[in-house]
């Protein structure tokens, strides 16, 4: 009985959260296409963090339905801003860059 009154209460504190996801992408037509746009964005994160670009403050990777990428935030160099260029082109699923990286040698 403890257990089923267990699992109850979980479900009871589970169920908002999942209503409030659902609704958050209600305005997707295309499930699928979220989760591809998802994929392609995880992935150029993780091999950002990989090369361990420190000097990429506040950086943002977005991705769209095509498999476009804009790349924001700022760098303290050039090289830095290039190199999360050419990882996120390295990508698969990847159809393009847009490279909108500030150089702030400040930060």
């Amino acid at each position: 009985m403890k257990l089923a009154a267990i699992w109850f209460a979980i479900a009871t504190l589970l169920v908002p959260l999942a209503a409030r996801a659902a609704d958050a992408d209600s305005d997707r037509s295309q499930p699928g296409t979220f989760v591809k746009d998802s994929v392609i964005t995880t992935k150029i994160k993780a091999k950002l963090a990989a090369e361990k670009l420190s000097s990429l403050v506040h950086g943002k990777v977005d991705t769209d339905a095509e498999g476009e990428v804009m790349l924001s935030g700022s760098a303290k160099t050039k090289e830095d801003a290039d190199m999360a260029v050419s990882i996120a082109q390295k990508t698969e699923g990847v159809t393009s860059v847009t490279n909108n990286i500030q150089i702030k040698k400040d930060e």
